[in-house]
């Protein structure tokens, strides 16, 4: 009995589920002599494939632009697919939010930059994040709406 409740953490695969790559102003935005602005937005996304079984997807979206023109737009959704089993609904959250995405996360920031640079621009290389202060962040601004609404 003691085994079956026993918490399970594993990691099934771990995968590049969709990357894109677009230059829309290409040839022409090459020759500009700017330096581009760089946008970066990241999202976690979590679904429940199977009984205990999680896919995990860490997404980013690189844009750069010279004024209203596009040089680059790299997004990108690297996935784990996750079982987790006998750990506490409390715990659950913060295994989702923070302990997938901290071990899915480098192989975006890897696929990311090398996309850009096979692309033939210089890397961009995604800044290290804090999953955890990113949850913590998302569960306030949920109980803030939730407040809100209550009201």
């Amino acid at each position: 009995m003691a085994e079956q409740d026993t918490p399970v953490f594993q990691i099934q695969r771990v995968y590049l589920k969709d990357l894109s790559l677009e230059q829309p102003n290409s040839p022409a935005i090459l020759l500009e002599q700017q330096q581009p602005s760089v946008d970066i937005q990241l999202a976690v996304q979590a679904e429940n494939v199977a009984d205990g079984i999680f896919e995990i997807c860490v997404v980013a979206t690189v844009q750069t632009k010279i004024e209203d023109k596009t040089v680059f737009l790299v997004e990108a959704k690297q996935a784990g697919i996750f079982e987790i089993r006998n750990v506490p609904e409390e715990q659950m959250g913060a295994v989702i939010g923070v302990a997938c995405p901290q071990i899915i996360y480098p192989y975006l920031r890897a696929s990311v930059a090398d996309t850009i640079t096979r692309a033939g621009f210089p890397p961009v290389h995604l800044a290290e994040i804090n999953f955890q202060a990113m949850y913590e962040q998302q569960q306030a601004a949920q109980a803030e709406a939730a407040n809100a609404t209550a009201q």
